[in-house]
Parts: C-alpha cells; structure tokens; sequence
C-alpha cells in the first residue's frame, strides 16, 4: 500500500496532471475546445499573409469554426496548407470555397462562401481556397492611380488659392461682411425691442377681425332671413300685376300718340291747337277790354 502511494507515484501523477493541464490550457488560449466534437477540412493557398492559426472561420459572419493548423506544402511547392476545424453540424456543399479575408490591421480571417450542389463534401477533403483582396490592395489598386492623376493638379490648386486669399478685393470683402454681421445684430436687437409692440397690435388686429367676423355671421344670418322673406313673397302675382300695368302704360300711350281719341287728337292735331290759342287770344282781348270798359258788358244798377 505505501509503494502503490509512493512519493515517486505522486510526483509523476502531478507532472501527468500538470501537462494536461499545459495543454488543455494552451489551447484553450488558441480558441480551440478540445472537448467539443469537430470536422476538419483543408484548403490551398499560395499567399497566406496576415492569417495565424485560431484565425476565426465565419459564415455569413458568424463564426463557425477556427483555424487548426497552418503547414508549407513541400510536395507542392509554392502553396501553404490550411487546415480548418468547423461545428460538425456544419455540412459543406460541393463547390463551396474558403476566402481569405485581409481587414485594415492586416490580420486575416477565412470566411466560407457556400456553395449550390446538392452534394455536400466529406469530411476531411478539400475546399477552394481562394485569397481575397484586402484593404491595402484595393487602395494600392484603386486608389492610388486615382491619386496620381490628382496629385499634378493640387499644384495649381494651391497657387490658385494663394493667389486668391493674397487678394485685397478678399480683405475688402471680408470687412464688408463684418459691417452687414454688425448692422444685422443692430436690426435684431431692435427686432426684438419691437417686437412686443408688435405682438400688441397684432392681438388687437386678431380681436377686430373677430368683431367683424361676428359682424359678418350677423349680416349672414339678416340676409338668410331676407331670403327666407322673399321665398315667401307672392312673387308670381306681383310679377303678374307688374306685366299688366305695363301693358295698360303701353295702351295708354300708344292711344296718346294716335289720333283716334281725344286726348291723341289733343295732343297731336295742331289745328286744334291753334284753335285754343286763338279763342284765348280773343278772351284775353275781352278780359283787356273788360276792365277798360266794364260798363259796356256790365249794366248799371240802380238802387232805389
């Protein structure tokens, strides 16, 4: 019993212990579960900048795997094996391919771009690898061309802009500003001294047009009033009447200008005008004669 439990025996289980402990540790530092249950595929490179191992594997990026292992490929040289460690629930159709995705760091991830077969790979073959452009490249390609045929010009730029904050036409202008800056505070500030006042006369405005508003509504309701009076006016008769007396008016004159009545004859036969006048000429000779000599026409009366 005591040599089953021996000081050696102890100090071997605790160095056992221990390494395990390392490596359990170890990799646990580098990302990688050992406890958890995964598949393994590989992929080909021959530029694998900026990519380390426990480099996260994302789908749709969501990350569903890491990187195991990075190896040079001596049987085909020029190219790095990667080998990847994915959820085993993941199944990986034919034709998907590992992009190798550079951010601005530089650091490296792998993203999955799934594929459309039917048919899903084994475990343990081989996918695509394909490396994808990173920051820096599409600068150093896009980028920069942009930039040179930019850069010749900026030159003149900058003389032109001398040129223009050198001219005093730009000093004037900018004084001038000061002076509309400061006169535009001025009105402001006798704005708002006014504007008081302003709002008085306003409120009395606003209650004047509500009096003539109600003015309005009064005239509004005299006038529907009317309306109602004359709707129930015996409109028809008296249009009636008016229509007759019209036509007796025309009767009667049609009547004065005719000679067929006395007064159309009255008033239209001139002989019978000549006549009158004659007969009060003689009656006025009479009358003339009369007071000259009123005993020829009038007798004398004795009185007795």
């Amino acid at each position: 019993m005591n040599k089953l439990f021996s000081r050696e025996v102890k100090i071997g289980a605790s160095v056992l212990i221990a390494l395990v402990a390392l490596v359990f540790g170890i990799n646990y530092l580098k990302g990688v579960n050992i406890f958890k249950a995964a598949n393994y595929y590989y992929a080909s490179y021959t530029n694998v900048t900026g990519l380390a191992q426990s480099a996260p594997v994302t789908l749709n990026g969501y990350k569903v795997g890491l990187v195991r292992e990075i190896a040079y490929e001596y049987d085909n040289p020029g190219h790095v094996r990667v080998e990847l460690s994915l959820d085993r629930q993941l199944r990986l159709p034919e034709g998907t391919s590992a992009v190798i995705v550079t951010d601005m760091l530089g650091t490296s991830t792998i993203e999955l771009k799934m594929g459309t077969s039917p048919n899903f790979i084994e475990v343990g073959n081989k996918l695509k690898g394909v490396e994808g452009s990173g920051l820096m490249d599409k600068v150093s390609t896009e980028l920069m061309p942009t930039v040179m045929q930019i850069a010749p010009h900026l030159d003149s730029l900058v003389v032109a802009l001398h040129t223009i904050a050198a001219d005093p036409a730009l000093l004037t202008a900018v004084r001038r500003l000061d002076v509309i800056m400061a006169n535009l505070e001025t009105s402001t500030n006798q704005l708002n001294r006014a504007l008081p006042a302003i709002m008085g006369n306003a409120n009395t405005t606003m209650a004047n047009v509500s009096e003539i508003s109600a003015n309005i509504s009064q005239v509004s309701k005299a006038l529907a009033s009317l309306s109602d009076d004359l709707k129930n006016m015996p409109l028809d008769s008296t249009v009636t009447h008016l229509n007759s007396i019209t036509a007796n008016l025309d009767e009667a004159t049609s009547k004065l200008n005719s000679t067929n009545s006395s007064l159309g004859l009255l008033l239209n036969d001139p002989g019978l005008y000549n006549n009158l006048n004659n007969s009060a000429a003689h009656v006025d000779s009479i009358l003339i004669d009369l007071k000259k000599q009123p005993k020829r026409y009038i007798p004398s009366i004795k009185i007795f």
